[in-house]
């Protein structure tokens, strides 16, 4: 299933610091780095209980990382895991693998209103029909906000009780060992991991004058 898109071939690999992919830092790297970002001094249900929110500042104009965010392949660049992202026959919905899931599949469906610049991640693992996992961003202009050109990234995960037990166990890998929802408690650190990724990319080719969203995606 897997497939090679052209995620970040605009950017020479040793230019651009402090992205962590997959292909730079598997699972087993990857995970001491969370455990790390994890203070116990923050109480737990606070951080870990129905909401999961990460916020961040972006050097970059809010449109243009609007419009790289309602593309579902820019989720082949800036996600940690998400990769290989094909269109289904089914328009909007596409396929991709979670490669921190063994033998993993993704379904994604992007629905982004230009107006209020909000980009929705409709997700599931292993089928497609019911698409719960539901990743709520919204992007604010800056200059509002903080006086500053640039973007406000706020991107909020909610706690929905499929995290808790899989809903649809007969579509599941027979030999995958995990399920979303065990990562739950990582989330907040990984998606600001995600978040990290997001900034470093944005601003990169921002400084650089190059494309937000780079040309591949709009072919």
């Amino acid at each position: 299933m897997t497939i090679a898109l052209p995620a970040l071939s605009d950017i020479a690999s040793d230019d651009i610091q402090g992205i962590l992919r997959i292909e730079n830092s598997d699972k087993d790297e990857t995970t001491p780095i969370i455990v790390d970002m994890l203070r116990s001094v923050y109480p737990h249900q606070q951080i870990f209980g129905e909401f999961c929110p990460v916020n961040a500042y972006i050097a970059a104009p809010p449109r243009d990382v609007y419009e790289y965010l309602a593309d579902t392949r820019s989720l082949e660049e800036w996600t940690y895991s998400l990769r290989g992202f094909v269109e289904t026959d089914e328009p909007g919905l596409w396929l991709a693998e979670d490669r921190i899931g063994k033998n993993t599949s993704i379904y994604t469906r992007t629905v982004a209103n230009p107006d209020a610049m909000t980009v929705d991640y409709h997700c599931a693992w292993d089928q497609g029909k019911h698409l719960w996992m539901i990743y709520l961003i919204r992007v604010v202009d800056a200059q509002q906000v903080f006086d500053k050109p640039g973007s406000v990234v706020l991107w909020t995960n909610c706690h929905h009780p499929f995290y808790d037990e899989n809903p649809y166990p007969e579509t599941a890998p027979p030999t995958r060992p995990v399920w979303v929802g065990d990562f739950w408690d990582m989330f907040s650190a990984g998606h600001q991991i995600e978040m990290d990724n997001l900034k470093a990319i944005c601003e990169y080719r921002a400084t650089h004058n190059l494309p937000i969203k780079p040309e591949w995606m709009n072919r």
